[in-house]
């Protein structure tokens, strides 16, 4: 297959599943890595893609939100681990805030039985989750419900937020990394995101790896305001290393 074509079939296929990786291109056209990259740095000057950490996605998709359903179903191995991990961040006794996010939501399903804990999230799958565990406090954070993530935003949820001090926050997130910080498309949802992060005295991340370098139009924080980034073993040594240099501890299941 000559370059061209090979070059229109990755662009096909990311105008076809949103997002494209390097090493499954590079499997799928039996080629090398180096040739995919050269592919997508073409791709990209061509202005038809947008590359991204690991991949690329195509132009004019980079705030691309996909739907609930979708991001249930992407990485899922990987956010279940990530959700098992952050199991031994929850408090003994004590308070959390549950962002929304399908890995977060994993989490919340992850809960045992056993503990008793004051959760609080504006995340309409979270509460679903946990409205029937006999050990959790349950506090629902209500707002104007967005219909791609079914979470609580504006005014209320704001109001809400801003009158709590939990003991950890679990946060979410589009994408994440040291020069961008942390980013997600909606500015309505960014703006409750920042507030979850400033009602707890500890932030903990939880972003698969295919997350790093994803940079999205609304901005809530850096990363210097999350004590602990909890992904997969996906992430690099070195962008591990970049992660730290901000000051975030990183843990990779």
């Amino acid at each position: 297959m000559y370059a061209p074509e090979r070059q229109q079939e990755i662009l096909r296929l990311a105008r076809e599943s949103g997002r494209v990786d390097v090493l499954s291109l590079a499997e799928e056209f039996q080629v090398t890595a180096e040739t995919v990259r050269r592919d997508l740095k073409a791709l990209d000057r061509a202005g038809l893609v947008r590359r991204v950490h690991g991949g690329a996605i195509p132009a004019g998709r980079l705030d691309f939100e996909p739907d609930l359903a979708e991001r249930e179903s992407t990485a899922a191995d990987e956010k279940d681990r990530i959700a098992r991990a952050a199991l031994a961040e929850l408090p003994a006794d004590g308070s959390v805030i549950l962002d929304a996010g399908s890995t977060v939501a994993r989490l919340a399903a992850e809960l045992p039985l056993e503990c008793e804990l004051t959760v609080v999230t504006h995340a309409l799958p979270v509460a679903a989750r946990l409205a029937d565990h006999s050990g959790i406090d349950l506090h629902l954070v209500g707002g104007r419900v967005r219909h791609r993530t079914r979470a609580a935003v504006d005014a209320w949820a704001l109001r809400a937020y801003g009158e709590i001090r939990a003991d950890v926050a679990f946060l979410g997130t589009n994408g994440f990394s040291p020069d961008a910080g942390l980013t997600t498309p909606d500015l309505a949802e960014a703006a409750v995101k920042q507030a979850v992060a400033a009602a707890a005295r500890r932030v903990v991340l939880l972003a698969d790896s295919a997350k790093h370098g994803q940079e999205h139009f609304a901005r809530f924080g850096s990363l210097a305001d999350v004590d602990l980034l909890i992904t997969d073993s996906g992430l690099s040594p070195s962008d591990v290393a970049a992660v730290q240099a901000a000051g975030t501890e990183v843990l990779c299941v």
